[in-house]
Formats: C-alpha cells, sequence, structure tokens
C-alpha cells in the first residue's frame, strides 16, 4: 500500500520543479492526465460490460453467408429452374434454441477469434502511450546526471528569491533610475543660471558621496537598514554556492541533450501514433459475422455477434486522436523553439543597460538553457538570480559585512606609531576596504596588504592628515575625486605587485610625489605617449626605489626623471648590463645599485658629480681599481661597498679627502692599506666580516671617527679587549673616539660607550 505521506512527498518532488517547466510542459502534463483517465475509463467498460454478445444464430448458411429460408429457396428455384436434376438444400430439422453456457463459451470464442485485436486492446494501447508520454516528459527530471543538476538549481533558485540581498539589489536600481533624472534636471538649471561654472563646482562638493559597496544613487536605498550581519553572511554563502554551481554546469549539455532527445522521441511517438489508430478504428464495428467451428456441440457453424463497446470505444477513440494531435503540435513546437533558439547561450544584455549591475556576466551550456526553460515560466527568477553573478553585486555585499565587522573602535585599536614616529593604520589581508577607516583623521601613514580588491572613494578627503600610502601586494582602484585628493596631498607612495605588474596609471596623477617605492613592477621600453606624458608630470619626484629584475636602467628613467635626487635599485641578483644611460641623470644625490651582479665599478657614475652617496651592496665585486676616480666626486662622502667579494683596498683610497662613512664589511678584505686614514673626515668605519690580523696605529689620526667595528675578523690582539675606551684613562688612539662598539671573535659585545 503507498500511503498518503508517500504520495504528499511525490507531489512535493513535482511540484519543485515547476519553475523549471514552460507552458508546453504544463499542456502536456494535464493532456497526459486526461489520456490517462481515458485509458482507465476504456479499460474499465472493457472489463466490466459484456465483451461480444451471440445470440442470433445462423440457421441456413448459403455461399459462405448467412441466410434467411425465403431467400434460400428463391434461389434454390432459379437452380432447378436451369438445372432441373439438381436437388434442393432444405434447412436442417436442429433445434434452435441452446443453453445460457453454450452462448457464453460462443461469445468467448467469437471474441477472441473473430474480433479485431485493436478493439481487443485499444484501452491498453491507451495507457501505454500515455505512459510513454509521461516518462518522456519527466525522464529529465530523474535521471541522475540530470536530476541532481536541477535540484541543485532549485535550491539555490529559491535562497536567490527569497534572499533579501536581492530585493535590497533590485531595490537600488530603481532608486538609481528614479535619481538619474533628477540629476540631470538640477545639472541643467546649474548650468543655464549666471556664473555656472562656480556653481557647478560647489554642487559637486555638495553632493553625497556614494558610499563603495552602499548605494551608487548617492540616495541611501530604505532598504539599506534591513541587511544584518546573518543575513549578510547568508547571501554571501548564496554567492559561493552560485560560483560552483556555474564553475560546475557550464562545463556540459548534459541537460540540454536529455530534453531534445525526450522531444524528438515525443514527436516520433506522435506521428505513429496519428498514422496506425485512425486506419484501425474502422475495424471496431457494432455488428460481428462469427464463423466458428462448433456445429458439433452447438449445431449451428455461424453467429451473428454484437460488439456493445463498438461505439463508446470510437468516441474515445477519436477523442483520444485528437488530444494526440494537440499534444503532438505542442511537442513539433517545442522541437521547432529548441532548434530555432540559441538555448546554449543566455544574454544578460537587456538587464545589464537598466540596471547598475553592468558587469552580469553572459553563461552558456546547461546553465544558459536551464534559465531559458526559467524564463518561459517567469523571467523574474532569471533577473533575481543575475544579483548573485554580478562581482559589483558581490563586493558591495563584501563591503557591508566588512563595514559591520570593522566598526570605528576596532580600527582605532590597530593604530600604531611607526618607526618614523607617524600614525599609521595597517589592514591586512581583508575583503576591502571599510568605510569606517574614513572616520579616523589622524591617520597619516595608510597601509594595505593582501587585500585583492581595494576601492579608494572620494571619502578618503576626509583624511586630511594623510602623506604616506603604501599598497603591498593589493588591487587599488582610485576614484576620479579621490584622485584629486590624493594629487594634492600624497607625499609618499609605496607599491608593492604579487606578479610582474605595470604602473597603475593613477600613479602618474600624483604631481606633488616626492618618494616613490616600486617592487615587482615593469617598466616597458616602448612607453606610449600617454605613459610618457604620466612620467613626465611627476615633476616634483626627488625619489625612486625600484626592485625588479632589469637587465639595463629603463630610458623612461634618465630621460623623464632628470630632477631624481636619489634612485635606489634592487636587481634581485640580476646581471644589470646597461648602465651609460646614467650619465643624463645630473642631479643625482644618492645611487644604490643592490643586487646587480656588478663585477666592476661602472665608468658612468663617475659622471654624476652630484653624488654625495653611493651603495653597492650585495653585488659581485672583486677589485676596487677604479676607486681612484672618484675623486672627481668632490660631493662624494658616503661610499658602501660591504657584502662584496673585496680583497683589498687600493692605495689610491687616500684620495677621497671629503668621504665621511665608509662600509666594508662581509667582503676579504685581510690589510688596511694606510693611505686609508688620510680619509680624516671618516667619523663612520665599518670593517666587520673581513680577514683582518691587525689594525694599523695610524688609526689615530681619525680624529672624526665616531663608529668603527672591527666584528668578525682574525685580530689575535683583540681576542677579548684591544681598547680601553674613556676619557680619562684613553691613550691617544682612543682619546678622540666619541662612540666605539668592540666585539671580540665570538660576537658578544664588551664595551659601549
Amino acid at each position: 500500500m503507498i500511503t498518503l505521506t508517500e504520495l504528499k512527498c511525490l507531489a512535493d518532488a513535482q511540484s519543485s520543479y515547476h519553475i523549471l517547466k514552460p507552458w508546453w510542459d504544463v499542456f502536456w502534463y494535464y493532456i497526459t492526465l486526461i489520456m490517462l483517465l481515458v485509458a482507465v475509463l476504456a479499460g474499465a467498460l472493457q472489463l466490466t460490460q459484456s465483451r461480444v454478445l451471440c445470440c442470433l444464430p445462423c440457421k441456413v448458411e448459403f455461399d459462405n453467408h448467412c441466410a434467411v429460408p425465403w431467400d434460400l429457396l428463391k434461389a434454390s428455384a432459379n437452380t432447378s429452374s436451369s438445372d432441373p436434376g439438381t436437388p434442393l438444400p432444405l434447412p436442417l430439422r436442429i433445434q434452435n434454441d441452446l443453453h445460457r453456457q453454450q452462448y457464453s463459451y460462443i461469445d468467448a470464442v467469437c471474441y477472441e477469434k473473430q474480433l479485431h485485436w485493436f478493439a481487443k486492446f485499444f484501452p491498453y494501447l491507451v495507457l501505454l502511450h500515455t505512459l510513454i508520454f509521461a516518462a518522456c516528459s519527466n525522464f529529465w527530471l530523474h535521471y541522475p546526471s540530470t536530476s541532481s543538476r536541477l535540484e541543485h538549481f532549485v535550491a539555490i533558485l529559491h535562497k536567490c528569491f527569497d534572499s533579501p540581498w536581492t530585493t535590497r539589489a533590485l531595490s537600488e536600481t530603481v532608486a538609481e533610475q528614479s535619481v538619474r533624472p533628477l540629476t540631470l534636471s538640477k545639472s541643467k538649471v546649474l548650468l543655464s543660471s549666471s556664473g555656472c561654472s562656480a556653481d557647478v563646482d560647489s554642487s559637486k562638493q555638495s553632493l553625497p558621496y556614494p558610499q563603495p559597496g552602499l548605494e551608487s544613487a548617492g540616495i541611501e536605498s530604505p532598504t539599506s537598514s534591513v541587511l544584518d550581519k546573518k543575513e549578510g553572511e547568508q547571501a554571501k554563502a548564496i554567492f559561493e554556492k552560485v560560483k560552483r554551481f556555474r564553475l560546475h554546469v557550464e562545463q556540459k549539455d548534459i541537460i540540454y541533450r536529455v530534453y531534445l532527445k525526450q522531444i524528438i522521441v515525443k514527436v516520433i511517438l506522435f506521428v505513429l501514433i496519428i498514422t496506425y489508430v485512425p486506419y484501425f478504428l474502422t475495424y471496431i464495428t457494432l455488428e460481428i459475422d462469427c464463423s466458428v467451428n462448433v456445429q458439433a456441440f452447438t449445431g449451428y457453424k455461424r453467429y451473428q455477434c454484437v460488439y456493445s463497446l463498438a461505439e463508446i470505444f470510437k468516441v474515445l477513440a477519436s477523442f483520444y486522436v485528437i488530444l494526440v494531435i494537440l499534444y503532438g503540435l505542442t511537442s513539433s513546437y517545442s522541437l521547432w523553439w529548441m532548434l530555432r533558439s540559441s538555448l546554449k547561450q543566455y544574454s544578460f544584455e537587456a538587464l545589464r543597460e537598466k540596471s547598475n549591475y553592468s558587469d552580469i556576466p553572459d553563461v552558456k551550456n546547461d546553465f544558459a538553457f536551464i534559465l531559458h526553460l526559467a524564463d518561459q515560466y517567469d523571467p523574474l527568477y532569471s533577473k533575481r538570480f543575475s544579483i548573485f553573478l554580478s562581482e559589483v553585486s558581490e563586493n558591495k555585499l563584501k563591503q557591508i559585512n566588512l563595514n559591520n565587522e570593522w566598526t570605528v573602535e576596532k580600527l582605532k585599536s590597530k593604530l600604531v606609531k611607526n618607526s618614523q614616529d607617524k600614525v599609521e593604520l595597517h589592514l591586512f589581508m581583508l575583503n576591502g576596504l571599510p568605510d569606517n577607516v574614513f572616520e579616523l583623521t589622524e591617520i597619516e601613514v595608510l597601509s594595505l596588504e593582501l587585500i585583492p580588491e581595494v576601492k579608494l572613494p572620494s571619502a578618503v578627503s576626509q583624511l586630511v592628515n594623510l602623506k604616506e600610502l603604501h599598497v603591498y601586494h593589493s588591487s587599488l582602484v582610485v576614484d576620479h575625486p579621490a584622485l584629486g585628493f590624493l594629487e594634492e596631498n600624497l607625499k609618499i607612495l609605496r607599491l608593492k605587485f604579487t606578479e610582474m605588474g605595470k604602473i597603475p596609471r593613477w600613479v602618474f596623477h600624483l604631481k606633488n610625489l616626492k618618494e616613490l617605492y616600486l617592487s615587482g613592477c615593469v617598466l616597458p621600453e616602448q612607453l606610449s605617449t600617454m605613459q610618457l606624458e604620466g612620467f613626465q608630470d611627476l615633476k616634483n619626484l626627488r625619489t625612486l626605489y625600484l626592485k625588479s629584475s632589469l637587465s639595463r636602467i629603463p630610458q623612461v628613467i634618465t630621460d623623464l626623471l632628470p630632477s631624481l635626487q636619489k634612485l635606489s635599485l634592487d636587481n634581485e641578483g640580476s646581471k644589470l648590463v646597461v648602465l651609460n644611460n646614467l650619465k643624463k641623470m645630473v642631479n643625482l644625490k644618492s645611487l644604490e645599485l643592490i643586487s646587480c651582479d656588478l663585477e666592476r665599478i661602472p665608468h658612468s657614475i663617475f659622471s654624476l658629480n652630484n653624488l654625495h652617496e653611493l651603495d653597492l651592496k650585495e653585488n659581485n665585486l672583486k677589485t676596487v681599481e677604479e676607486i681612484i676616480s672618484f675623486q672627481h666626486l668632490q660631493n662624494l662622502s658616503c661610499l658602501k661597498l660591504w657584502h662584496n667579494n673585496i680583497a683589498y683596498i687600493p692605495a689610491q683610497i687616500g684620495a677621497l679627502s671629503n668621504l665621511e662613512q665608509l662600509s666594508l664589511n662581509h667582503n676579504n678584505i685581510e690589510n688596511l692599506p694606510l693611505q686609508l686614514f688620510l680619509c680624516t673626515k671618516l667619523h663612520y668605519l665599518d670593517l666587520s666580516y673581513n680577514h683582518l690580523t691587525f689594525i694599523p696605529e695610524e688609526i689615530q689620526y681619525l680624529s672624526n671617527l665616531q663608529y668603527f667595528a672591527v666584528t668578525n675578523n682574525n685580530l689575535g690582539l683583540f681576542s677579548r679587549l684591544t681598547f680601553l675606551v674613556s676619557e680619562e684613562a684613553g691613550s691617544e688612539v682612543t682619546h678622540h673616539l666619541n662612540l666605539v662598539l668592540l666585539l671580540d671573535q665570538q660576537e658578544h659585545p664588551l664595551i659601549f660607550i
């Protein structure tokens, strides 16, 4: 027995797919029900009513037909006149009355032997056809490869339809469309009035800023406060489900192919039915001439029978043919619709034009086909579903969830004083930039790290103290109003790219930028006109730091930034080959060529007459014979040749009389030339991590020396303590040292003064 609960579950399962059934599927459903009723009615009549009634035996049979006696006598008279010798056949004198059981036997035999098969099996044929039609209509809903996808889609679609985020997004679209005409009318009035330019500028400043992720129309939607934290998390989960479902369903078109094959089977069955049913319908007759060989039992061979269901079966069969024709025409239309339309592609072009979600992607394969079916039921389903396909919509939701999580109090707890004594806010691995950041007007340094998509809105103008911006492994989009604020206020910009990427175009608009730090960027050799103009606009840039793998110093730096005062290039171990264009940077005061795999000091450096500081850290320098040429650089005061493979210091180093800082640590130096101590202006000397065995006494001539380091050398006399540093008890050698740091060979500090 089937319980009511099981029937209810079956009905609920069928009703859940109603949004995927176009009007013709519904039409097929009701026609199938009527066909089923026809089959049941015909079957019930056939089982309950008398099948064939044979109560008139043929008493006289002539010429294989049943004849009455007087017709037989007339035929005999004609025969006798032509052939007098022929005897007249007379009817047999057998009793005519038969027993009821004999009639029942004759009825059964005539039903099986003489009744046409179509009349006997008509109810079963209708039932069979109906079951085939029903199976074809529902096969795709139960086939495992398609039903799982359909169930998943229906479940997600209902969640999308009922989600508060969908209602909010559609409300924003309506609000935006209603605000646009109002904004246009206001702008016309402003432009037509006197002093239009000033009015327009003031009106722009007075317009409320549309917060990213909240409202793009400039006016807050009445549903803005509807979405709470729980609903936001639910909407976020729907976005993830839609992404996974789209990725899974768009790969194949199995639903489309199964649905198409179902319709083809229906059309073939329709043609078959209307071909043979009307033909065999003529074989259903009321009167049946039944000739059976039972004369030995009943005394008669031929009987006149009546098929009592003939007329009603003709009516039912005709009605059934009409239903099949309607079913077939509808199937033909659906087949034409599938072959005519591009159902494997679904475009949201019309929706993109009407809504503020212009990034809704087009879909394909089974995903597109399902949406086409849903459109036949109600286009509103696809419209609501598209909200969860838009990245703009997802970003807005993320922004709202982010604002709910990062309150002003939580952001204030993240404010710190950095090493430069500036108020810094460092945001790490967020989904975006919280709007509450712009409430913290004391921020001087804003650092954004590992944030995939950051949009800097015009509200950044509230950060009146912001002078420095760090963007590490993040993608930053700057609104036009925000760019105007950064142009005037930003002084230091640090950009670090995860992969090799081009410099964002908005960087070239920062006309007051003084320091630019780029890591992982690409500076192309051939620049477009826009890029050339962009670099030329950085007129106030004084410091440029590059960390990348280059074969030469980019021409854009030497040609378009001649006023640059400090250039730092970290080549990450790649060999820097071409350096001749350095000669053009005549205003350069500080040059750092780090990890450039240099084997000799480049000669182009000696043309930089204004150079004050040179850093050649982590190269492959083995000799520095070119050091004599540094005497032409009268302003050179700091020379850093650390972390190289220098074996000795040339005697010509004494020519660098203006040298104040010298770093030779982490090399292979064994001896110090006495000419080194002619650099009497030295106040910083680092010789640590070398192979020195002794320190010459001439070090006493370095009267300005304040820092002296000989850590990790082979100074046997310095194994524990060489100098007793004290102004009262010190010797002439150490009397002038204001600060000395001595370390023994085990790197344990001994004295700090």
